[in-house]
């Protein structure tokens, strides 16, 4: 069970993030839902309601994020 919903928690947290605010909302809930259901059955908690929270925290921070915020800058070649 724990190996489970450690690897259901790595799977979701590797997912892209979206290009605007309502698609990084959508994905940090996602994302927040994954960790706190994983969180809440690691320690015993309600799998319910860490996926809530953790959904709820996860919204708001994708959705409060800005463009500037995630541009990593231009992808350069190990080479450069």
């Amino acid at each position: 069970m724990i190996r489970t919903a450690l690897a259901l928690s790595f799977a979701v947290a590797v997912a892209a993030c979206g290009a605007t605010p309502t698609e990084r909302g959508l994905s940090g809930g996602a994302i927040g839902a994954g960790v706190g259901a994983t969180a809440g059955a690691v320690t015993g908690g309600s799998v319910a309601t860490g996926a809530v929270v953790g959904g709820a925290v996860g919204a708001a921070a994708g959705a409060l994020t800005s463009r500037r915020d995630l541009d990593l800058g231009p992808i350069r070649s190990p080479l450069d």
